[in-house]
């Protein structure tokens, strides 16, 4: 079978890779699409796992099904999710599950960007979701970053009257955006560097698109006559860290959902923020609950997620994608599509 192996951010090559041959309790899911995710082409995070085929995205169709497996019938459309959690560990039962020392182990084999991809028992039982006849394969990519979304407001604890603060307008920025809007949060200001995303954070719902820059924080405070109660940042940009910094409000959340390089340190100086109870979590992926409720909001229609794909490329154009993907100039989600 077709396979796209990762060998660096722009080094994304189709090869030949042996056909996978579900076991006792396993699947097979023929890949009718997958999309690139921001992380798949962050060289920092990547690069050492490289060589292999990356997609964590990915939805399709049963192709055959191992021996007892009783989940699941050939034919069957599903979204899988790479990572599961055991459920029963110290942090799964604390409602950590995305700390999990089995969610960081498992995965499908190879990944999403190649035509076939072996499921194996566990996430069979734990990570296989069917779709529902309303909701295409392309669509149902996104379970898994709204699912992320849904799991960083939930612990951020986004909510009505909120005023919220989004630091980056690529694809989870305007999930973010659309999302606290069906929290009930009051005003939703989004920033960027791109006029592009800008713009696209005007047609999702954005009541104010600020560029980012040095006079970003007194544009916040401009608009709002305060400082944000949210502060979401999607960009790893080390200065959008620090500009959250200063436009969080008294009392406010500041939720990293992406992160600077391994190595950047912040000017965090604990006695200015001290007295006002400032609250600086992180997110990372996504647990059950949280692709269920994701899945949920896909199938009753409430995330404009189709238009939020601007490329729908064969696994031969791979490489283009990943260039799309990392330039993040006038692009939004890239969707792969393994069959054509």
């Amino acid at each position: 079978m077709r396979a796209a192996v990762y060998h660096g951010r722009l080094n994304v090559r189709v090869e030949e890779l042996p056909r996978p041959r579900p076991g006792p309790g396993e699947f097979l899911m023929k890949v009718m699409a997958c999309g690139i995710c921001g992380t798949d082409v962050l060289e920092w995070y990547r690069d050492p796992q490289a060589p292999r085929v990356l997609g964590h995205e990915a939805a399709g169709v049963v192709e055959e099904v191992g021996e007892g497996t009783e989940e699941v019938r050939v034919g069957d459309r599903v979204f899988v999710s790479h990572h599961v959690p055991c459920g029963t560990c110290r942090y799964c039962t604390r409602g950590h599950e995305t700390a999990c020392e089995t969610l960081h182990t498992t995965n499908y084999d190879p990944g999403g960007f190649s035509e076939y991809v072996r499921v194996p028992r566990i996430n069979v039982e734990k990570g296989t979701y069917h779709l529902p006849p309303e909701l295409s394969f392309e669509e149902a990519t996104f379970i898994e970053p709204l699912g992320c979304v849904v799991r960083g407001q939930r612990l951020a604890g986004v909510g009505e009257e909120d005023t919220v603060l989004i630091l980056g307008s690529g694809v989870s920025g305007l999930l973010h955006l659309q999302l606290a809007k069906l929290r009930g949060a009051g005003t939703v200001l989004v920033s960027d560097l791109q006029d592009y995303r800008l713009e696209a954070a005007k047609r999702f719902g954005a009541d104010f698109a600020l560029r980012a820059g040095e006079n970003l924080p007194e544009r916040v405070r401009e608009v709002l006559g305060s400082r944000a109660d949210q502060v979401i940042v999607c960009t790893g940009a080390p200065s959008a860290a620090e500009q959250a910094l200063e436009c969080v409000d008294r009392g406010g959340t500041i939720l990293f959902f992406a992160v600077p390089p391994p190595g950047v340190s912040l000017p965090l100086r604990p006695a200015e923020i001290w007295r006002d109870e400032v609250r600086m979590m992180t997110s990372y992926g996504a647990a059950p609950g949280d692709l269920e409720r994701a899945l949920d909001l896909l199938r009753r229609g409430r995330m404009r997620v189709k238009e939020m794909i601007t490329h729908r490329l064969g696994l031969g154009e791979i490489a283009l994608g990943f260039k799309l993907v990392a330039e993040a100039g006038e692009s939004l989600k890239v969707v792969v599509e393994p069959q054509r």
